[in-house]
C-alpha cells in the first residue's frame, strides 16, 4: 500500500493498490528525491482516461517495473484535474520534448521539478528499458540533463506557465506560496474568449466533438483533449 490511500482524489486513490511506492505532489516527495538524489517520475492523468488504465494495468501494477520504479526514483501520481496548474507545464515541457501530448504523460525532472524527458503511454517492455537509460543518464551524465531541462524550460515558457509558478511545492491542506494576482484584464479577457464560443442552444463549447479544446500558442486551431483519448488531436 502506497501514500495514495488517503487521497481525496478518486484517481488518485484507484492506484493506492499498486506496488509503486507512489507519493502525492508535495514538498515531502520533492524533498525525498532530494535527499536520494534520484529523479522524480511524476505519472499524471485522469480517472476516465483509457491509456492511463491500461498503462497502469500493464506496467503500475506489475511487481518487476514497481521495483525499478522504487529502487531508482521518488514516483508521485498527479490528477490533472486536481492539479491543472502541474498538468499545464508539464504537458508543455512534453509537448517541447515530443511535439505532441497525451495522457498518462510521462515525466522525469529533478528533484526541484525540472524536466528532463518526458513522454505519453508506454508499454511495459519499453518502459523497462527507459527507466533503465534514464537511471544510467542520471548516474553518469548529470550535467547534460541539466542543460537539457534548461532548453526544455525555455521551450516550454513560451508556450505556457512559467515553471517557477507551479514546481514551487504547494502543500495539499493548504495555500499555495503567494503568487503575483491575476490582472483583471486578463480574466475579462478569458471570459470573453469562453462565452465566444458557448453554444446556447445545445450547451457545451463549439460545436462536437464538446470536449474542452486546448488553445495552441500563436494559433487559432485547437487540440481536442476528451476523456478517453490517448493524445490530443488538432481541428
Amino acid at each position: 500500500m502506497n501514500e495514495l490511500a488517503g487521497a481525496l482524489s478518486p484517481y488518485l486513490r484507484q492506484h493506492a493498490g499498486n506496488p509503486v511506492a507512489w507519493r502525492q505532489w508535495g514538498p515531502a516527495a520533492l524533498a525525498d528525491a532530494a535527499a536520494r538524489d534520484v529523479p522524480l517520475l511524476i505519472s499524471i492523468g485522469y480517472s476516465t482516461c483509457h491509456w492511463c488504465h491500461v498503462m497502469a494495468h500493464e506496467s503500475f501494477e506489475d511487481r518487476t517495473v514497481a521495483a525499478a520504479v522504487n529502487d531508482r526514483f521518488v514516483p508521485v501520481k498527479v490528477d490533472r484535474e486536481e492539479r491543472p496548474d502541474l498538468d499545464a507545464v508539464y504537458m508543455q515541457a512534453t509537448m517541447a520534448i515530443t511535439g505532441q501530448g497525451g495522457w498518462p504523460m510521462t515525466v522525469f525532472a529533478f528533484p526541484d521539478g525540472t524536466p528532463f524527458f518526458a513522454g505519453t503511454y508506454f508499454p511495459k517492455a519499453h518502459f523497462l528499458r527507459l527507466l533503465d537509460a534514464v537511471h544510467d543518464a542520471w548516474s553518469g551524465q548529470r550535467e547534460e540533463l541539466r542543460h537539457q531541462g534548461a532548453a526544455i524550460v525555455e521551450a516550454a515558457a513560451a508556450g505556457g506557465p512559467a515553471f517557477a509558478d507551479v514546481t514551487v511545492a504547494c502543500p495539499l491542506d493548504g495555500p499555495c506560496p503567494p503568487a503575483p494576482p491575476v490582472r483583471e484584464s486578463m480574466l475579462d479577457r478569458a471570459a470573453e474568449v469562453i462565452l465566444a464560443s458557448a453554444d446556447a442552444v445545445n450547451g457545451g463549447f463549439g460545436s462536437a466533438p464538446k470536449f474542452p479544446g486546448c488553445p495552441r500558442s500563436g494559433s487559432s486551431s485547437t487540440r481536442t483533449c476528451g476523456p478517453g483519448t490517448r493524445r490530443c488531436s488538432t481541428t
